[in-house]
């Protein structure tokens, strides 16, 4: 039974990996400003590097779900537009 319930945990966690190779620099800018006034830095940040974020009220949760719809979208895109460009690339294997 609890490799079920792990297997299922894991099924509604899985991660995109095949689209990181697609995440570009101002794709995680972005996602940093928009967080960036949530971060509070402990006192001694200078010395832990240790800091927490905020949790966000329902409308900016919103707004986040919003901009990680669109990104996973624009990575889709991006992914298939790479595969198109690489299979154009690719020559065709000579038939015997």
């Amino acid at each position: 039974m609890n490799r079920i319930v792990e297997g299922i945990i894991s099924w509604t966690m899985k991660l995109r990996l095949d689209l990181l190779e697609h995440l570009t620099d101002e794709d995680i800018l972005g996602e940093v400003l928009a967080n960036n006034h949530r971060y509070k830095p402990e006192p001694n940040f200078s010395k832990t590097g240790v800091g927490s974020l905020s949790s966000a009220p329902t409308e900016e949760r919103a707004q986040e779900e919003a901009r990680s719809t669109a990104l996973i979208e624009r990575l889709k895109q991006r992914a298939q537009a790479s595969g198109k460009q690489d299979r154009k690339k690719s020559s065709p294997s000579p038939k015997p």
